[in-house]
């Protein structure tokens, strides 16, 4: 259930995207947290999530299998680290974590040959690095 996303990464379509999606309360429920404890509760899930994705790994007998969700759910929550909670903010966070994931620049897609799950997660967590990154500057600018 956990790797799944609560069963969101059985979506016939976009399986990723719909992982993403859970994410967004997770994140609301972490942005209310005082930032130490951010810190935490995010670095807990991203080992989590590492963890869980290598035992789904076994569990389906392949390589990074399309159901397993759990690393977009805490590459979202990187996407979003310190941002204050907004339509926009999510929106925009959303939108720039998805198309990093998609797109892997360098060194994303590299995090994927890691292996088992922090190959599943690796990636997922450099993307999010991406999108805060982006997301920090669009948030000052505008």
């Amino acid at each position: 259930m956990l790797s799944t996303g609560l069963g969101s990464g059985y979506c016939p379509f976009a399986p990723g995207t719909a992982g993403t999606i859970v994410g967004i309360p997770v994140y609301l429920v972490f942005s209310t947290f005082p930032w130490p404890v951010l810190l935490l509760s995010v670095t807990a899930l991203s080992f989590l999530a590492v963890y869980v994705s290598g035992e789904a790994e076994r569990m389906f007998g392949e390589r990074d299998p399309s159901a397993v969700v759990i690393d977009e759910i805490a590459g979202l929550q990187v996407a979003l680290f310190l941002v204050p909670p907004s339509v926009f903010s999510v929106a925009a966070g959303f939108v720039l974590f998805r198309f990093f994931d998609v797109v892997k620049p360098f060194p994303v897609r590299a995090c994927e040959r890691l292996p088992g799950g922090w190959g599943i997660v690796a990636d997922d967590l450099a993307a999010g690095l991406y999108s805060v990154l982006v997301l920090q500057v669009l948030i000052r600018v505008l």
